[in-house]
């Protein structure tokens, strides 16, 4: 078995669910009702989505962490 590292975005949505996404894999999203469940969603849906690719005979994508950035960004806006 080989370990494979991705990114994942959590984000809290208004609702109070927290809504996952992993930018490396297109389409791969989930959600956990508490912010641990969210991260055990994330991981089954990766090991999913990893084991498609697999049967189809496609590679695991690899992160190039030089290409980016999670942060954030001020932003001064003009008033309406």
């Amino acid at each position: 078995m080989e370990t494979h590292q991705f990114t994942i975005i959590i984000e809290r949505q208004p609702e109070g669910e927290y809504l996952v996404s992993v930018p490396a894999l297109p389409g791969c999203y989930t959600q956990g009702g508490t912010l641990e469940e969210a991260r055990q969603m994330a991981a089954d849906a990766i090991r999913a989505y990893c084991a498609s690719l697999l049967k189809h005979g496609e590679p695991i994508p690899v992160e190039s962490f030089e290409e980016q950035f999670v942060g954030r960004v001020s932003v001064t806006l003009e008033p309406s």
